[in-house]
């Protein structure tokens, strides 16, 4: 397979925010899916309203770009049925066509290639190949040891994927030529984490009691020599080096630590941190947004949602003034400016999840909420 860029920086030129003609006329819109009532909310990131709303299949979990920037696919992946399905939407318009039957998309992602999608079937522990266009099956990679299987990001070289394990506490490596899994990694948990529960004036941390972790987001660095995995019960950011797939660090962040976002200049990670270590139901939790610099691995600024929030998965805006997240437990989005971590919310449906900003700048997309080279 081809490599993603130049290998100096993965991320190429997508930080100067110059739109390729392939999207420089689609329509400048956040997709919002949310989970719990089928259907995707539609934001004019100008005036901050919604615009446009419409039905789904069910359960829609993400929204994701496909390779050649011309469809924008919500993965609805109807947990605990067969009644999966992707839901195609027209950037020029912003509307919905019709949707594609396919089994468990809880996530997909598209190989550095072009030549196939990668449906995250979650359930089945299986990661499909798919044509791009029509969605038939092309081959599939059973990932047995891989529970919960989630979030990707790929080698600089293009030949490998790397996938969390959300209920198993790993990481797995995809060999995509060979067409196999070429080995798992356990991530190493934190003798202490934040304090979820703490009282006014209580402890900050807490004494780590859990076993593995539950990873979710993973993001290459720019020069494409080590993967973030965010890490919801171990509260931040695990450090793998690719080349010997072995954990080099650790970066405390914030309760539930879930998505991650590079800055359009490359030089800084979002951290969205859901202020809570459970899966379902907790809301107002210590939601906050860290900000970590690329070039020492610390955190160089925190920012809280006022009242409490739970931020999820979302991204930056074309030209990078912006984070857009959803908040998953509070059933509103979240905008904040990256000058200053100010922060503005929308109400949405319920339970908001992998919401897109679009369009982004790029060549390709290599999958999820907008991963871009």
């Amino acid at each position: 397979m081809p490599p993603l860029s130049d290998p100096k920086n993965v991320y190429g030129d997508i930080g100067s925010g110059n739109m390729s003609a392939v999207v420089k006329n689609q329509l400048a819109r956040v997709y919002v899916p949310n989970l719990r009532s089928n259907d995707v909310y539609v934001i004019d990131p100008e005036t901050l309203k919604v615009v446009d709303k419409f039905k789904v299949g069910i359960g829609p979990q993400h929204v994701v770009p496909a390779y050649d920037l011309q469809t924008l696919w919500v993965a609805n992946n109807a947990e605990r049925t067969n009644l999966g399905s992707l839901t195609p939407i027209d950037p020029m318009t912003g509307k919905p066509g019709k949707s594609v039957p396919v089994d468990d998309p809880y996530n997909m992602y598209f190989t550095p290639d072009g030549k196939s999608a990668i449906v995250v079937a979650e359930a089945m522990h299986r990661l499909d190949f798919r044509d791009p266009k029509t969605m038939t099956v092309q081959y599939s990679i059973d990932t047995p040891s891989c529970g919960g299987i989630n979030h990707a990001d790929f080698s600089s070289d293009g030949r490998y994927a790397v996938f969390t394990c959300e209920f198993d506490g790993t990481i797995a490596k995809i060999d995509l030529v060979g067409r196999k899994v070429a080995g798992y990694l356990k991530l190493k948990m934190p003798s202490a984490r934040f304090a979820e529960a703490a009282s006014a004036g209580g402890p900050a941390t807490e004494i780590c009691t859990s076993s593995k972790g539950m990873p979710q987001d993973i993001r290459i660095s720019p020069d494409g020599s080590k993967l973030y995995i965010a890490d919801m019960e171990a509260d931040g950011l695990h450090v793998v080096d690719i080349a010997a797939f072995k954990e080099v660090g650790f970066i405390p962040t914030g309760v539930g630590t879930h998505g991650i976002y590079p800055s359009r200049d490359g030089k800084h990670l979002y951290v969205a941190n859901r202020g809570t270590h459970r899966i379902h139901g907790k809301r107002k939790g210590k939601g906050s947004v860290s900000v970590v610099d690329f070039a020492t691995d610390k955190v160089v600024a925190n920012w809280p949602v006022p009242g409490g929030g739970s931020p999820d998965m979302g991204n930056v805006s074309a030209d990078g003034k912006y984070l857009w997240l959803s908040g998953r437990f509070d059933d509103v989005v979240y905008r904040f400016t990256t000058a200053n971590g100010n922060v503005d919310q929308v109400k949405v449906g319920q339970e908001p999840h992998g919401l897109t900003v679009w369009p982004q700048p790029g060549r390709y997309s290599l999958g999820h909420t907008g991963n871009l080279r």
